[in-house]
């Protein structure tokens, strides 16, 4: 598999929220005159609302509202000076309530992402690392990575697992001064909690190590004087301890606080900290609300309010203990996440509570992993009972019937989140399509196997034949591929769809830029498979092509690829895959929308590049058909070098000469960490040397006959394309000889003289093949993955030193 194009993860993004917004449930304007809380309107339709962030409800306060408008009033709607130079009259008072309230010095921010981007350069020195938790918020984890340019490293640990973050611990504990482990109270997704006394527990046991949470999930609905989450863990706050409240979302203003006991911390960050010093200020309606909503915090009416909301709370969880949905974490936060699996399930879901009369969150990537997509429901006090028991009964109602619309089961969404089996029942009705799986090539109609997808790269049936044969039976575990040959077939016996697929041990940073893979690379010397997994792909990583046949015109061409789909999840799950990778699509697959329906994301590969030699029976009548500027490029960087070296075909190399292919090619691979794969096994090569399909075009020096500068990998598909797979070269003497395009000229060269129409160029080097006359079209892969936590931790290595 040819080297995929660094992903844009941004662009990944826009594409998932605007098959959300096709779908109707994201980027919403709710209507109305006004707003109470309990119900909110969508699309001219009043919903009751279970989706806010105001637990409390505190938002629809009149002591909040009346405090807003009186400050507008007396101060104007807003304050345009830096705090640095002064506040606005209202600060000082709030800042003082704030304070009472946690019980230490604390500091107020235009809100937590600002917050974030302020404290977190300010408190972490040069000679400290970042860890972070892989679900921290978003707004945490990018002004984390604003300190890769300071130098400072930045780890990242599965959700939740101390034992890793220990690990990381160990890692750093001689190392670096201050080891930052970072986190949220309550995230909120799946609204499951920070293990804070372990977490304190480990801070005693490592007195390097400070916590840095970010609690504004947590905060108001739970703890003394509303301060959240963690502080009510805590009971004391430590001074290796950074926490992060809000004074917006349930606090029902608007801001963020910093809550700091460590003298020399707060005043290192107090006295400048980016945002916080050139930012604007908090309007005064927001200070003035604020203020109001601290003087309940401080009141005893602070608990009432937070009974009242978990008796809302317990009472949904009785509600949903009754039925079979698949309640993500059971707790008692007010944030509950339904899962569906499939994006499109999900939005299916979210449509059908919405015409019942309920607003609800889509949860999705990249706040979840696509294959982890949800619904997040919010308890707030503004919600009553009866309406809460209605959402549970809607929400099992429609539940199996969004199963059923989007053609998927309550079986796929619990192994989807790791949870036991349900007992939700459901009721799909099944196309009438059969589906063979086979362990072998051999055992398929070879006929029919070529007639479908023969004619096209190295899987051909002979082709297969020699690619089992290879990866099979070797010492070492990346050498040994498992295939699998799908087809489903209509009621009549005709195939609409037949694939081949590959399990077999991928590098996790394959497709990562070179530069982190040069880091990885460090840690695999004490360790091979670190940071490797098991990948279920489309094809395998030595093949290229289209790797799929598709009847398009059959009336159940999208019922037997959603089977396909469904059959890869359950190959994957009994095989041990970790990703699945669909691949070689054109940019305009009509089925685009489907596969990110079930949790694909698209990655742009590298360019494929074909070349066409329908009556070309002479290599001077190919040329001559180049254009001026790419007949100028032969002149000037091609035809020089000809004359320098002897190009011979062998179709069985002497043993020598097959270490000499095998080095070559080793020299190749190893550079090539923008494709960060695995050797390929000596048996490879040994097949290839056996196979009369395969044969090798090589160069040797005029002048110095003896060592082999270049060699070409060559496969003969049906007589019809000529496919050269891979290419060895000595990079000591690459510009000498120019062999890169000697190789690509001798290749057609030899095409033509073998009288093969077509040659497979392959992926990579583009512009070179361009240049001797290649057509070039845009590929695609989707991939699926379990969850984000290996793109994201690549992620967060990218970019550092």
């Amino acid at each position: 598999m040819a080297k995929i194009k660094h992903h844009n993860f941004l662009n990944t993004v826009h594409e998932v929220f605007s098959d959300a917004k096709r779908a109707g449930v994201l980027h919403l304007y709710a209507g109305g005159k006004s707003f109470s809380g309990r119900t909110i309107e969508v699309k001219g339709r009043e919903l009751f609302h279970f989706g806010t962030t105001g637990y409390l409800g505190l938002e629809q306060d009149t002591r909040l509202k009346r405090a807003a408008m009186e400050a507008i009033d007396k101060y104007g709607t807003q304050f345009p000076l830096s705090k640095s130079y002064i506040s606005n009259p209202l600060y000082e008072e709030l800042e003082d309530h704030i304070k009472e309230m946690y019980g230490y010095p604390i500091i107020i921010t235009k809100n937590s992402t600002l917050g974030h981007l302020g404290v977190i350069p300010s408190a972490v020195d040069d000679g400290d690392v970042i860890i972070l938790d892989h679900q921290v918020h978003w707004s945490v984890q990018n002004a984390a990575k604003m300190l890769k340019n300071r130098s400072v490293p930045i780890e990242m640990i599965r959700h939740n697992h101390l034992d890793m973050l220990e690990d990381k611990i160990k890692k750093y504990q001689y190392k670096k001064q201050h080891i930052w482990y970072m986190a949220d109270g309550i995230y909120s997704m799946y609204g499951d909690y920070a293990p804070v006394k372990e977490l304190l527990s480990l801070a005693e046991k490592y007195p390097q190590l400070r916590l840095y949470f970010d609690d504004v999930h947590g905060m108001s609905w739970v703890g003394r004087n509303g301060t959240g989450y963690v502080l009510d863990q805590l009971r004391e706050l430590p001074e290796n301890v950074l926490l992060f409240g809000t004074l917006s979302k349930t606090f029902g203003a608007s801001g963020a606080v910093l809550a700091c006991s460590n003298p020399q911390l707060y005043d290192k960050i107090k006295t400048f900290g980016g945002p916080l010093t050139f930012s604007a200020q908090l309007e005064p309606a927001s200070v003035a609300a604020a203020i109001a909503s601290a003087k309940i915090h401080l009141s005893p009416g602070i608990y009432r309010l937070q009974d009242e909301l978990r008796e809302r709370i317990d009472y949904f969880n009785d509600c949903l203990r009754l039925t079979g949905l698949p309640l993500i974490d059971q707790n008692t936060s007010p944030v509950f996440y339904i899962g569906t699996g499939m994006p499109k399930t999900g939005y299916n879901f979210v449509n059908r509570l919405m015409h019942e009369g309920f607003y609800v969150n889509l949860g999705i990537f990249p706040a979840v992993p696509v294959k982890n997509t949800g619904v997040r429901i919010t308890i707030s006090r503004h919600n009553q009972k009866e309406e809460i028991k209605a959402l549970v009964e809607a929400m099992e109602h429609h539940f199996p019937i969004a199963l059923e619309d989007t053609h998927t089961s309550i079986d796929r969404v619990f192994h989807a989140f790791k949870l036991k089996p349900g007992t939700m029942g459901e009721s799909r009705a099944m196309p009438k399509l059969k589906v063979e799986v086979h362990e072998s090539i051999e055992q398929m109609d070879g006929e029919l196997w070529d007639r479908y997808l023969g004619g096209q790269g190295v899987y051909d049936g002979e082709g297969l034949q020699f690619l089992e044969r290879a990866f099979k039976d070797n010492d070492r575990k990346e050498h040994n591929w498992s295939f699998r040959y799908v087809t489903i077939k209509d009621e009549k016996g005709h195939p609409i769809l037949m694939t081949f697929l590959s399990l077999g041990l991928w590098k996790d940073d394959m497709l990562a830029p070179a530069q982190v893979s040069e880091a990885i690379e460090e840690e695999r010397k004490r360790d091979i498979y670190h940071l490797s997994s098991k990948v279920l792909s489309m094809g395998c990583l030595f093949s290229e092509g289209s790797h799929m046949f598709l009847d398009a015109s059959h009336s159940l061409v999208d019922k037997a690829l959603a089977l396909l789909l469904e059959t890869m999840e359950k190959l994957e799950r009994q095989m041990g895959g970790k990703m699945t990778v669909l691949r070689d699509f054109d940019g305009n697959t009509p089925w685009h929308n489907e596969l990110y329906g079930q949790g694909f994301l698209r990655v742009q590969m590298p360019n494929s590049c074909t070349v066409d030699l329908q009556g070309k029976q002479t290599m001077e009548n190919y040329m001559g058909q180049l254009s001026p500027k790419n007949r100028r490029h032969f002149r000037k960087d091609i035809q020089p070098y000809l004359g320098l070296v002897q190009s011979k075909v062998i179709a069985t190399g002497s043993s020598s000469e097959l270490l000499d292919f095998k080095r070559l090619f080793e020299e190749v691979r190893s550079r090539n960490l923008g494709l960060n794969t695995y050797s390929f096994p000596d048996r490879l090569f040994e097949e290839m040397n056996q196979n009369p399909l395969w044969e090798f075009i090589v160069l040797t020096p005029f002048k110095d006959p003896g060592p082999i500068v270049g060699v070409m990998f060559c496969y003969i598909n049906l007589n019809r394309v000529y496919v050269p797979a891979f290419v060895g070269m000595d990079y000591d003497r690459l510009e000498t000889y120019a062999t890169y395009r000697q190789l690509l000229y001798r290749t057609i060269e030899r095409a033509i003289g073998l009288g093969i129409p077509k040659i497979d160029f392959g992926m990579t080097a583009t512009f070179e093949k361009r240049k001797l006359g290649a057509v070039v079209n845009e590929k695609y892969a989707y991939l699926q993955t379990h969850d984000n936590f290996i793109l994201e931790m690549l992620g967060v290595m990218e970019g550092q030193e």
